[in-house]
């Protein structure tokens, strides 16, 4: 395994952490700054919106610029960011330095998908990307909790110079392990194309199929994620006390579905997809129907973990493969394209309860989102073309060599 993948998967694990620690540090901020719960929550919300500008605007403005530089770049913005919200004397601060560190977060992983996808053979590329984004499941099954109990114990101050220190790590393995290249025009390069080069991928009907299904099918499971806790409580007769433990355990799930949806994408990008978002539906729709039973509850909990991140690498790489020579704005658009459907799935579960459906309804939410994303991606394998049957068919992409790419095929 190339070592920039370690130094990738880091990055990605801090970048996880400052996304979602904050939601168990939310009542010691907002009683810090005075604020009220619904402000707060712009801590969080604020966050995603700046993740979706940042992954299109910040990765269109750097688009021929090295990418080992602008990783580089990103890290500082991130250090920078985690700093402020760390020295925040005032709730304005705390929100400008979430801003800052969430600019970076799609550009990131936009980019550094490409650039994981060039560190290694054709056949290993959805692997790679699944390395990366171990970073991001880690962080969930590992640095949250522990995040959130360094917050409670040293104030949730801490939790943010700890989360700068893994950034000043991160880029440090980076500017060491990732390997760098001469500006280049190639898909997976040492720089990605100019801007105009970029947009002309956004004319592929794949591209937009790929994009709608990551919307759907992340959409669809995180929207039913979103309300897990009352799900848990409110149906399946947990007590609160036991929601972090069983969110670690959703976490195990995230963290396998990665390492596995990884390994098959490899070898089948859009029937890896169709398995799992079909049983990504079937595991939402049981669990709606059986949450108030705890034990198949927990194991519908896990499940979905699994099922709902398997699709990642794939979805990460369909999207590599549609924008063909000039990948690194649309890798960015697919990381934006994932918040926008946390949002919608959020949103969309969050009315059904308003309405008064009970807190299974965002399952039955994220179960017919999933089916749709289950159709674009048939609708779009149908009329796709050889790079999405297989990582060893049609046009692939070599790895660096030199710090140039080849194409083969």
């Amino acid at each position: 395994m190339p070592a920039g993948l370690i130094a990738l998967a880091l990055g990605g694990f801090g970048i996880g952490l400052t996304e979602f620690v904050i939601a168990g540090l939310l009542p010691e901020v907002a009683a810090d700054f005075h604020v009220d719960a619904a402000a707060a929550g712009w801590l969080i919300s604020g966050y995603a919106l700046a993740v979706a500008v940042g992954a299109i605007g910040l990765t269109a403005a750097v688009t021929r610029l090295p990418h080992k530089t602008v990783l580089l770049g990103l890290m500082v913005l991130f250090i920078l960011g985690n700093a402020i919200s760390a020295l925040a004397t005032d709730y304005p601060t705390m929100l400008t330095g979430r801003l800052v560190a969430a600019l970076c977060h799609g550009a990131f992983f936009g980019i550094g998908s490409v650039v994981a996808a060039s560190l290694v053979d054709p056949s290993r590329k959805a692997r790679a990307i699944a390395i990366m984004f171990t970073g991001l499941t880690a962080a969930n099954v590992l640095g949250v909790p522990f995040g959130t109990l360094l917050g409670q114990q040293f104030g949730w101050r801490s939790t943010f110079w700890a989360i700068t220190v893994v950034g000043v790590v991160a880029l440090a393995g980076v500017a060491v392990l990732v390997p760098g290249g001469p500006a280049t025009s190639g898909p997976v390069s040492g720089a990605a194309s100019g801007l105009r080069t970029e947009l002309r991928a956004f004319r592929s009907g794949q591209l937009w199929l790929s994009l709608a299904a990551t919307v759907l099918g992340f959409g669809g499971m995180f929207g039913a994620f979103t309300y897990i806790a009352y799900t848990l409580t409110g149906l399946s007769g947990f007590p609160a006390a036991a929601v972090p433990w069983l969110l670690i355990l959703f976490g195990l799930g995230l963290f396998a579905g990665n390492a596995v949806g990884g390994r098959f994408a490899d070898r089948s990008i859009d029937g890896t997809l169709v398995v799992v978002l079909a049983v990504l539906a079937v595991v939402l729709a049981a669990f709606a129907l059986l949450a108030a039973l705890p034990v198949a509850a927990v194991v519908a909990l896990v499940l979905m973990g699994a099922f709902g991140f398997a699709t990642v690498p794939g979805l990460q790489l369909r999207v590599l493969r549609s924008a063909d020579a000039a990948p690194t704005l649309a890798s960015g658009a697919n990381i934006a394209a994932f918040n926008v459907g946390n949002a919608i799935g959020a949103w969309l579960g969050g009315l059904t309860i308003a309405a008064g459906l009970g807190y299974a309804s965002p399952l039955w939410v994220g179960t017919a989102m999933t089916v749709a994303a289950l159709a674009v991606v048939a609708v779009a394998s149908a009329a796709r073309s050889g790079p999405f049957r297989s990582s060893r068919q049609g046009r692939t992409l070599a790895p660096v060599s030199n710090g140039r790419p080849t194409i083969r095929g």
